[in-house]
């Protein structure tokens, strides 16, 4: 059985497709645990605000209340790992999710490459902005994609347990995607030099 199964509910797609819900889920990955009052500090929302959105993330099961010794009352990731599900119910969220996710994407590199003259010069040297176009088949493709995602749950334990993080270890946005492209087929010859 899948460790991580793709979401197939279009509601609990469109619950995800909101910033805020993705700041959210991206705070949780980092703090691990945290408390409305603490995320908002972290993403600089009011506290009603994230109290709300963690609310409907909880709903559609994608957080859940971790367990405290406090009154406090915190969150945490029910699973560590999201995957959509692509099929014609799930497309139209799904669109409007990647649309969220991509422009929070590119926003968050624009704001690396801004900032990065000041990063430590190990931190500078060891980022990445790579692209490549390569000849693949939709087999190779996938295998690829399972190549790349089974390299990120090497380090995917040391989201739940900081004790397994390194010292000088911090936060780390990976993000691949990959297009097939289209290109024309050359022109007939004989077409040409008509």
């Amino acid at each position: 059985m899948d460790e991580h199964p793709a979401i197939t509910d279009p509601r609990a797609l469109r619950a995800l497709a909101h910033p805020i819900r993705l700041a959210l889920l991206e705070a949780l990955g980092v703090l691990g645990t945290a408390t409305a009052t603490r995320c908002a500090e972290v993403i600089g929302e009011s506290v009603a605000s994230c109290s709300f959105h963690l609310r409907t993330l909880a709903e559609y099961g994608f957080i859940e209340r971790a367990p405290s010794h406090t009154r406090e009352k915190p969150w945490r990731l029910a699973k560590p790992v999201q995957s959509i599900a692509s099929t014609a119910e799930t497309t139209p969220m799904g669109n409007a999710l990647a649309e969220v996710f991509l422009e929070k994407e590119f926003a968050r590199l624009r704001a690396w490459r801004g900032r990065m003259e000041s990063e430590p010069e190990e931190w500078k040297n060891a980022s990445l902005v790579l692209g490549a176009t390569l000849w693949m088949t939709p087999t190779e493709l996938s295998e690829f994609r399972e190549f790349l995602r089974s390299m990120v749950m090497g380090y995917l334990d040391r989201v739940e347990k900081a004790e397994l993080r390194p010292e000088g270890a911090r936060p780390v946005r990976l993000f691949m995607a990959s297009s097939a492209e289209h290109y024309p087929e050359p022109a007939d010859d004989a077409a040409t030099q008509a």
